[in-house]
């Protein structure tokens, strides 16, 4: 009986030792998990608004974005001179209203688990962070970015595809249009990105974002813009932000 106990306790004691040193498999990254590739050069398509993306159009031109009374009477008070003498000439080019413009964005892996994204328009970089944290330091125009896959199929033997959802919000308040049309730091910017691939190897990036804003807006602002895949990426042209155009 006692022999039997013995090897027992010698067999339980060699299976936790064992257990013990299995080694933990690797904590999956963002990067890994990817469905889909967002990394490369691509350049806004302007193929609607044009009036209001392409160029600065006049004060009190408000036309599409569901401002409040609050809101119109700040787009109406908009004086460029004064954001540039105010060293605020980046207004337009805060998240919201950046993706709006006549970009070119350079997105890249920065770590395994933070995408980056640099625009030459303004020279902004954002910063798409899929590990969860809490917001931290002083609002800024790109303001704090949380992403997380959004991945559809993927069951045994089928393909693996979805989107990218992001939510950026701590930011400075800025312009949704580089005429003065507001949004305040209380804003919320949501954006769903999207990649299509055409048969003749083209690929096209849509990123369909609302804008949330309790201070100068009556309803979400919603947009959906697209982006092309460049092939030569030599069109590349770093501009600083400016007040006026």
């Amino acid at each position: 009986m006692r022999s039997t106990l013995a090897v027992a306790i010698l067999l339980m004691t060699a299976a936790v030792n064992a257990q013990s040193r299995v080694t933990p498999a690797p904590a999956s990254t963002a990067r890994a998990d990817a469905p889909i590739d967002l990394t490369g050069q691509w350049v806004a398509i302007i193929s609607e608004d044009w009036r209001w993306r392409m160029i600065t159009p006049p004060k009190g031109d408000i036309v599409s974005i569901p401002l409040n009374l609050q809101g119109q009477q700040a787009a109406e008070a908009w004086d460029p001179a004064r954001d540039e003498s105010a060293g605020e000439q980046c207004k337009a080019y805060g998240a919201p209203g950046l993706m709006r413009g006549p970009i070119r964005m350079r997105i890249s892996w920065q770590d395994d688990n933070t995408l980056k994204l640099e625009t030459d328009y303004g020279m902004q970089t954002r910063l798409l962070r899929f590990v969860a944290a809490t917001p931290s330091g002083p609002r800024s125009w790109q303001g704090y970015t949380s992403a997380q896959w959004i991945v559809r199929g993927g069951g045994r033997g089928a393909t693996r595809f979805g989107s990218l959802k992001t939510v950026t919000n701590n930011l400075r308040p800025g312009y949704l249009r580089k005429n003065g049309v507001p949004y305040s730091e209380r804003a919320l910017f949501t954006e769903h990105w999207d990649v299509h691939a055409l048969p003749n190897g083209d690929k096209y990036l849509v990123n369909t974002n609302v804008v949330d804003d309790p201070v100068y807006l009556q309803a979400p602002f919603q947009t959906a813009i697209h982006y092309k895949l460049e092939r030569d990426t030599s069109k590349w042209d770093a501009t600083p932000c400016d007040a006026r155009f």
